[in-house]
């Protein structure tokens, strides 16, 4: 059994900003990717939290992830954004994407933003959710390395190529709808091999294409989709918005997140604000009539919900962790891994 410690979200942030900042991170970059992967643990994610910390530093001292990254970002139009990510960590370029486009979307109505030449960026429910705290809707996908196979094959090309969105309501917490198109991220997959447990059937194939409880086995094949070919379908649909799109690396092309060696991932995200107000003055009153219908339904709960309460918790209690993890962590804040 695994041993793990409670620690509070600050404590957290303050840990995992040290860690990189003592292999070279930026600040900027190190405070960001921090709120991140805490804000992930805070959800209950912890496929996008901790576990990946060791990666990123495996891959910062490799040089696989630029630590002093120039992010860029140009206005293609009046209403498009484009932002090179300088193959650094995704987070940092989100922050400064989602910033402008909430400027644009709120002068023009809506806004479309790239990410290129960027890496992992983890839960996007912290990402559209920003931009439903600024009133607009939001709509995001990414691309990842290849771990889904197209209908009916077995060698993988798409990503779990996730997507997300969020919408704002009134006086309480916004709607926020995030998935995966693999049955699970494939976080939980690295997950369950660094903490050297079997992942339960159903989630993955191996290269054979048979089912495995094997987690490198997993990693080795293919991830399932969600909704069998309808899954893959949108998986497509991701690529080309978020690779194509984007000028980004297609998912078959794309480096590795998990390994400090070979090329950079050179993923891409994409996302679009769309100020409700400016197209539908009564849109909160109206998206309230449509969420009060589903919640009025005895057993019926909105997407999201389990997300908020674990959040609480979170605040409250602070979070478990593996303390492999925490070791891990700190041993690189103090220099001695």
């Amino acid at each position: 059994m695994q041993t793990t410690e409670r620690i509070s979200l600050a404590d957290a942030e303050t840990l995992i900003f040290e860690a990189l900042a003592a292999v070279g991170g930026d600040d900027v970059a190190a405070r960001s990717v921090a709120k991140a992967l805490v804000a992930a643990e805070a959800d209950g994610q912890s496929g996008h939290g901790f576990s990946r910390l060791g990666d990123y530093l495996g891959q910062v001292r490799s040089g696989k992830i630029k630590a002093q990254a120039q992010i860029v970002t140009v206005a293609d139009s009046d209403t498009a954004i484009r932002t090179n990510a300088d193959c650094g960590f995704a987070y940092p370029a989100l922050d400064v994407t989602i910033a402008e486009g909430i400027r644009v979307a709120k002068a023009r109505g809506m806004a479309a933003m790239s990410v290129f030449n960027s890496h992992h960026c983890g839960s996007l429910a912290h990402q559209v959710q920003k931009l439903a705290d600024a009133g607009l809707i939001g709509l995001m996908c990414a691309n990842a390395p290849k771990a889904i196979a197209p209908w009916g094959g077995k060698a993988p090309v798409f990503g779990t190529n996730p997507i997300a969105f969020a919408a704002p309501r009134q006086g309480q917490a916004p709607l926020v709808i995030d998935l995966s198109l693999s049955k699970v991220a494939r976080g939980k997959v690295m997950h369950a091999k660094k903490m050297g447990t079997p992942i339960p059937e159903g989630w993955a194939l191996d290269k054979d294409g048979q089912p495995t409880t094997d987690p490198q086995a997993a990693l080795d094949g293919t991830m399932l989709p969600i909704g069998g070919a309808k899954g893959t379908a949108l998986a497509l649909m991701v690529e080309i918005l978020a690779a194509a799109l984007t000028g980004s690396a297609f998912s078959h092309e794309a480096g590795s997140f998990f390994t400090a060696e070979g090329a950079p991932p050179r993923v891409g995200q994409f996302l679009l604000a769309i100020d409700p107000g400016k197209r539908m003055p009564d849109f909160l009153a109206r998206l309230e009539v449509l969420l009060t219908e589903i919640s009025a339904q005895e057993g019926a709960r909105l997407p999201g919900m389990r997300r908020l309460q674990a959040q609480a918790r979170a605040k409250a209690e602070g979070i478990e962790v593996p303390k492999a993890y925490l070791d891990l962590a700190r041993a690189a804040a103090s220099g001695t891994a």
